[in-house]
């Protein structure tokens, strides 16, 4: 069943982070009746009613882990982006419960109060890190992956469709590594990496909304959306930023891999793959409509092997640094960053 944006009402989870500002602000230009700002930081919703400034705009004070306070914000609104969560790795590593509560357990209240409200979309965001999972983050996305997959099979006849975007990195996103090497070019740090090789999906957070979009749109319950994107080495990112910066041999130090981090990032498993749809700028994986027969898995087996290779940030489009700068270059932030030195 297709939705239409246009008077519509949209409620936002984590509304104040990277992805829900953006997505808020792009829902603005798409003629919704109304969006609605969900978080826990009463200070970012000050800062940001101040800086949008649009009579549509109503912000709702609650955390996703109370499923009181999600009720009241999610009744009556046609459409759900789920985008609060615990996404720091290191601070998940130390305290694993806390990301188990926000990411699991929170997206389960956003979930079933979309469905108890009658909502006709409600979109999920997941992460690259969901896949093959070695670290806390990671590993609580995967499980809210399968709890809304599970809950699109437990509500299969609701007038509710529950789907899921996953992504990689996304460029300039709070607490990314750009602003970091920016911050540490301009103070005339040097600029610290993890590992020269190791590489990582680049995409905007523009291109980000384009998907929740189409997935508010068009999805089928159950489906999951996966963003194709290009990758690069850490090392060219540097490279590209130094250049933007006009630091034409910055200090490099190399602190080596942290706690929780892999060499690249999966968007797609192996076994996903078997299963996903090519639709040119992304994948879609459909529902696993399993019942709760269990002779499929302990009697019969499948008889179609997954494919060899997962889709990763090695195995994708591999840009130089003058393609990075070129893209960084789409970037509102690098846009201002170097009005502002020009």
């Amino acid at each position: 069943m297709t939705t239409t944006l246009n008077d519509a009402t949209v409620t936002i989870t984590g509304g104040t982070g990277s992805f829900g500002s953006t997505m808020a602000k792009h829902l603005l230009t798409q003629g919704v009746a109304e969006v609605r700002i969900f978080s826990r930081d009463e200070s970012k919703q000050d800062a940001m009613r101040h800086a949008v400034a649009d009579p549509r705009m109503r912000f709702y004070l609650g955390d996703v882990r109370d499923a009181q306070s999600v009720a009241r914000a999610v009744r009556g609104s046609d459409l759900v982006f789920h985008a609060a969560a615990l996404k720091q790795v290191p601070s998940g590593e130390f305290f694993p419960m806390e990301t188990v509560a926000t990411n699991i357990h929170g997206s389960a209240n956003v979930i079933r109060a979309a469905v108890d409200s009658n909502v006709k979309s409600v979109v999920c965001l997941s992460t690259d890190k969901a896949v093959y999972p070695i670290n806390a983050m990671g590993m609580t996305k995967a499980l809210m992956e399968k709890t809304a997959m599970a809950m699109a099979r437990d509500f299969i006849d609701s007038d509710t469709t529950i789907s899921v975007t996953r992504y990689g990195n996304v460029m300039y996103s709070r607490g990314s590594v750009i602003p970091l090497f920016l911050n540490q070019l301009t103070s005339g740090r040097p600029l610290t990496i993890t590992d020269p090789n190791m590489t990582r999906f680049l995409m905007s957070l523009a291109e980000s909304v384009d998907l929740v979009q189409y997935a508010f749109t068009e999805a089928k319950t159950g489906d999951l959306f996966v963003r194709k994107a290009p990758a690069s080495t850490v090392e060219t990112l540097l490279r590209a930023v130094a250049n933007i910066a006009g630091v034409a041999n910055p200090s490099v130090e190399v602190i080596g891999v942290r706690h929780g981090e892999k060499l690249y990032e999966s968007l797609l498993g192996s076994e996903e793959a078997a299963n996903a749809e090519d639709r040119g700028g992304y994948y879609r994986v459909p529902l696993d409509t399993r019942s709760l027969d269990y002779r499929p898995y302990f009697e019969e087996g499948s008889p179609e092997a997954p494919p060899a290779e997962s889709y990763t940030s090695h195995n994708t489009t591999r840009l130089d640094v003058q393609e990075v700068e070129d893209l960084l270059m789409t970037l509102p932030e690098i846009q201002e960053f170097v009005r502002d030195r020009g």
